[in-house]
C-alpha cells in the first residue's frame, strides 16, 4: 500500500499557482498535513545564436527583492504544449522566433512542495520576432558568449537554478 490523500482542500486560488493542504496517510498508516503548491508547468529557453552566443533577461524577482541573470522562461498557457509556450516566450521575452526547437529534458522545479514540471529548449535559429512581454515583466536583454556564460555558473554569479540546469543540459547536448 502507497501513501494515500484523504482529504484535499484548495485554500489559494491564483493567476500563476494554486495551493491547496493535503492531508495524506503514510503506508504505516501515520496521517500528516502537506501544503501543495499546484502549478501548469513552464519552459525555459537556451536561445542559441550561431556564434554560440546565448540571449539571458535580467528582471526582478520580488520574492528575493532583486534582479537576477536567468535564462528565459515562463508558464505554459491552458492547453498549451510545452513546444508552443517555448516559442511564444522566446518572442515576448527576447523578441526572437526560433526555427528550431530542441527538447533537451525536463525537471520538477521544487517537488518537495510544487508539482511544477520544467522543460528545457535549445532555441536556434533565431529571428527577429516579437510578441508583448507579460504586463508584470520588466525585462533588460543581455547576450553572453557561451563560454562567459558558463563561467558565471563556474564562478558562482548564477543563482536561478534553471538557468543553472538549463545551460548544463545545453553542455551535454553541445558535447555530443
Amino acid at each position: 500500500m502507497g501513501y494515500q490523500t484523504i482529504r484535499s482542500e484548495t485554500v489559494f486560488t491564483g493567476k500563476v499557482f494554486n495551493v491547496r493542504v493535503d492531508t495524506v496517510r503514510s503506508p504505516d498508516g501515520r496521517e500528516f498535513q502537506m501544503d501543495v503548491v499546484e502549478h501548469g508547468g513552464a519552459v525555459a529557453l537556451i536561445p542559441l545564436e550561431d556564434d554560440r552566443s546565448i540571449w539571458f533577461v535580467r528582471q526582478y524577482r520580488h520574492p528575493i527583492g532583486r534582479m537576477l541573470f536567468e535564462l528565459p522562461a515562463g508558464t505554459l498557457d491552458d492547453g498549451e504544449t510545452a513546444e508552443q509556450a517555448a516559442a511564444r516566450e522566446c518572442q515576448e521575452e527576447i523578441g526572437q522566433a526560433p526555427a528550431e526547437l530542441i527538447h533537451l529534458g525536463a525537471t520538477y522545479l521544487a517537488p518537495g512542495y510544487s508539482s511544477e514540471y520544467l522543460h528545457y529548449f535549445l532555441a536556434r535559429q533565431l529571428s527577429p520576432s516579437s510578441l508583448p512581454p507579460d504586463e508584470d515583466e520588466d525585462l533588460h536583454l543581455e547576450r553572453r558568449s557561451w563560454d562567459r556564460a558558463w563561467q558565471m555558473v563556474l564562478d558562482g554569479e548564477v543563482h536561478d537554478a534553471k538557468t543553472i540546469v538549463g545551460l548544463s543540459l545545453a553542455r551535454a547536448w553541445m558535447a555530443g
